[in-house]
């Protein structure tokens, strides 16, 4: 398998015993130029990281039926009993909360945004960390109806999944995992898609591409289901795949850069207020603890409701001498994203962003976000991220079905498994080919750190075992050409 001169072409490579021997254009399509650089590449990015994608896909599931989870486990906590005729002022609800969390600095409120919601309130405790107690509270009675540890207004179970999902409940250093799978994935799919594409050569339809071959076996059926499903479910992952690295650590950081390069970064909420401390009433704001005075929480649900702020909202306390916020958490389309700062004591608005203020690439990041999480849509985003899920499993499935029947039989003693295409396959290219491919890939792995550096270590391994296996095969060829000359 390992060559010790640049070939010209392509060697033959044989197809498994039950393999139907392919077109002359496809097959010539298969194993030259870029082809047995791409089947390489496809086939360990495949066997390394779908283990990875495997996971993304089925914590990614689960995630995405987090509403209903909470709906099950919470009931009682976000809905009341009894929808009644008018709501207490926001004071007294907050109030109540504060109440059972003696000594809690308030965070957040969010006022129940349906008529049978429940009002929440958010306090920090020292012992709860970055977490939050929330309490729950009926609007029209101000009855505490329950309290949980959230993180950032998320239940516990929401926030089990989530972390599930982006780190598997093992903090930052989990979170290398699936960032390695949304680097791959494009790469995955890209590759597969060209990969199907040039096998076709000479009798691509519509129908060959993108349905499974009718009548084949096999390996060559597998084959067929394996590239038939990744060719329709391609444009969809390569959105999951782009939308999870914006927000990434590594690929997120570096898109956060080029953002901001380019002036897209989200419009700010200006909460300052010149310096002056807001009038000494006996009100306790953000940073402080005690009664939060009715005045001042009315006053600024008074202006929210002014500025035409729908929907749910969330109520943030500022420091002091500057303003509280109240933004729109609208995350279902058409998306509503307005934001206000409000004199905390006053009432006055001191500042407006709107969501048609901000970027366009600002907003197709936060849109992007929020169809990768499943709400952008409600129902009908959660349902196609399932069956993407559910396709992508598939599709690694099948995949290593075929890595599994394409051992050879006749040593399966020796080799169990199905044996990697030929090393050395850039040795095919063309110069000014493989010079590009370096730089685009150089330039993608400087963008992409989780896709770079595994990259590199896997060339480098690559090329000290090709080297490693020429250096053994020369004395075994050094004494058969003794051997053929003594003869």
């Amino acid at each position: 398998m390992t060559t010790t001169t640049r070939p010209t072409t392509a060697p033959p490579q044989a197809e498994p015993s039950e393999h139907a021997p392919a077109e002359p254009a496809a097959r010539s399509a298969l194993y030259t130029g870029f082809g047995p650089l791409l089947r390489r590449l496809h086939f360990y990015a495949g066997i390394l990281v779908a283990p990875f994608l495997l996971v993304v896909a089925l914590t990614g599931l689960a995630y995405a039926f987090t509403p209903q989870f909470d709906q099950i486990a919470y009931h009682d906590q976000l809905h009341v009993d009894t929808v009644g005729a008018t709501r207490l002022p926001l004071s007294q609800q907050v109030n109540a909360a504060q109440q059972v969390v003696p000594g809690g600095t308030l965070v957040a409120v969010h006022p129940a945004a349906e008529p049978d919601a429940t009002t929440k309130v958010e306090f920090a405790l020292p012992e709860l960390g970055e977490n939050q107690r929330t309490v729950y509270i009926d609007p029209y009675t101000a009855q505490v109806r329950g309290m949980l540890t959230t993180w950032f207004g998320a239940t516990p179970v929401t926030t089990w999944l989530d972390q599930m999902h982006a780190n598997l409940n093992l903090g930052e250093p989990g979170s290398i995992y699936s960032e390695l799978a949304a680097s791959w994935l494009w790469v995955l799919v890209l590759g597969g898609v060209i990969l199907w594409w040039r096998h076709q050569r000479g009798r691509r339809t519509a129908r060959r591409l993108l349905l499974a071959e009718p009548g084949a076996k096999g390996v060559r059926r597998t084959r067929s289901l394996h590239a038939a499903t990744g060719i329709w479910l391609s444009a969809f992952l390569l959105v999951l795949s782009a939308t999870g690295l914006t927000w990434s650590q590594y690929a997120g950081a570096n898109f956060s850069a080029l953002r901001s390069t380019l002036n897209s970064d989200s419009i700010p909420l200006k909460t300052s207020l010149d310096g002056a401390a807001s009038p000494d009433t006996g009100t306790h704001h953000g940073g402080q603890t005690g009664h939060i005075s009715g005045a001042d929480l009315d006053a600024i649900a008074a202006a929210s409701a002014k500025s035409g702020l729908s929907g749910p909202t969330t109520i943030t306390p500022g420091e002091t001498g500057q303003a509280w916020t109240i933004e729109q958490v609208d995350n279902t389309w058409p998306l509503r994203k307005d934001k206000i700062a409000v004199h905390p004591t006053t009432g006055q608005v001191v500042d407006t962003v709107t969501w048609a203020d901000q970027p366009l690439l600002s907003k197709l990041t936060t849109i992007g976000i929020q169809l990768h999480m499943g709400v952008l849509f409600g129902l009908p985003n959660q349902i196609a991220l399932a069956l993407i899920a559910a396709g992508l499993v598939t599709v690694i499935v099948w995949g290593y079905r075929m890595w599994w029947r394409r051992r050879p039989t006749r040593d399966s003693q020796r080799l169990r498994l199905g044996s990697a295409p030929a090393r050395g396959t850039w040795r095919y290219l063309p110069i000014p080919g493989l010079v590009i491919a370096m730089l685009v890939a150089a330039g993608i792995g400087w963008a992409i750190p989780l896709l770079g550096w595994p990259l590199l270590g896997f060339i480098i391994l690559d090329a000290l075992a090709g080297t490693i296996a020429r250096r053994r095969s020369r004395p075994a060829a050094s004494v058969a050409q003794q051997v053929a000359h003594r003869s």
